[in-house]
């Protein structure tokens, strides 16, 4: 049986970061309870803190983004109802279609545009008039950043006006809102302005170990508070995940910037091997069109020295607090050694 190298450096995606040793400590020393009875005072100040930072009246933590996605879909429509979304949005796409599944929610996916964004004539054309044949519009739904890309503020607070003045409520998937702000150099509450809810991501280039928050007034998080028994995503003693949160919102955001850093310099080094074609990230993803013929080998060959990655015709790569930029260097190095000699082999 064939062992696999030591993994050093994981690009897979930012979610195989792992906490840090003073995010442990905090872990380690935090005070618990039931917060299924509301009892757990480190949930309680996650929730508030994170509510306080993003400008909502409350919030709501859960054990991950697609189940803080899945509570405000159902908060926000009821059976029979619509909400309107991206084709490449993960609450249409990679969610396994919760929504429809539990919540008898029907999506209206939409194509985005080249900047992740939806046309506002689509999302217009889109909503339904109040007529028994259709489904009811009830909802937007946006992602940023979408595929590393962010959205422009203008473009949100157009579509958010929008879908207001149509009578439709909004929801942010934010799993990576915190790289937006840092990207555009702005407040949270500021990058999330016009969304009814939010749901934060802690356990991407945040570093913690799991949990995502949901913000929303105290209603619509009443009503996800329902949803989240029901789904089962009540954590009991759940102080120790929390703390890990509330670390990752009060120290690993600006650090965000460095994960975009490495990002352009990876892609800076892939851009000078010729058989690439590599896209400049704006933020900690970045993609690049690799032949076919070469994806299994350079898979192989990455594993070789230690670089994990998804290597496909359209890959994808992120970058993360557990890759430094001596790591960046040493993944073109590897690039540029295999496409060496590929080339001299297919020549």
């Amino acid at each position: 049986m064939s062992v696999r190298p030591p993994v050093r450096i994981d690009l897979r995606s930012d979610t195989v970061t792992r906490p840090s040793n003073a995010m442990r400590a905090v872990m380690h020393t935090a005070e618990v309870g039931d917060d299924v009875y509301g009892d757990d005072p480190t949930v309680n100040r996650l929730q508030a803190y994170a509510a306080e930072r993003f400008g909502y009246a409350a919030a709501l933590f859960a054990p991950s983004g697609t189940q803080t996605n899945l509570l405000a879909l159902l908060a926000h429509c009821g059976r029979g109802d619509e909400y309107i979304v991206g084709q490449e949005a993960h609450t249409y796409k990679y969610e396994g279609g919760g929504a429809a599944v539990l919540g008898s929610i029907q999506p209206q996916p939409l194509n985005n545009q080249a900047d992740g964004s939806i046309a506002l004539g689509d999302i217009a054309a889109a909503i339904k008039p109040d007529d028994f044949h259709f489904a009811r519009s009830r909802l937007l739904a946006l992602e940023n950043t979408i595929g590393g890309r962010v959205l422009p503020p203008a473009y949100v607070q157009a579509a958010t006006s929008l879908a207001h003045e149509r009578g439709l409520a909004t929801h942010l998937d934010g799993a990576r809102i915190c790289n937006a702000a840092v990207k555009l150099g702005v407040e949270l509450n500021e990058v999330v302005a016009g969304f009814d809810s939010v749901s934060v991501c802690l356990s991407k280039g945040l570093g913690a170990p799991v949990g995502s928050v949901l913000c929303g007034d105290k209603d619509f998080i009443k009503s996800a508070l329902r949803w989240r028994k029901m789904l089962g995503g009540g954590m009991r003693q759940a102080g120790g995940l929390a703390a890990a949160g509330l670390y990752a919102l009060e120290n690993n955001i600006q650090r965000l910037a460095e994960d975009h850093a490495n990002a352009q310099r990876l892609a800076a080094g892939l851009q000078q091997i010729a058989v690439l074609q590599v896209q400049t990230p704006q933020t900690n993803i970045l993609y690049a069109d690799i032949p076919a013929a070469a994806c299994a080998g350079l898979e192989t060959h990455l594993l070789a020295q230690g670089i994990l990655a998804r290597v496909t015709p359209h890959m994808r790569m992120v970058t993360h607090l557990d890759v430094s930029s001596a790591d960046i260097d040493e993944v073109i190095a590897a690039f540029q050694t295999y496409f060496a000699s590929w080339k001299a082999a297919s020549d």
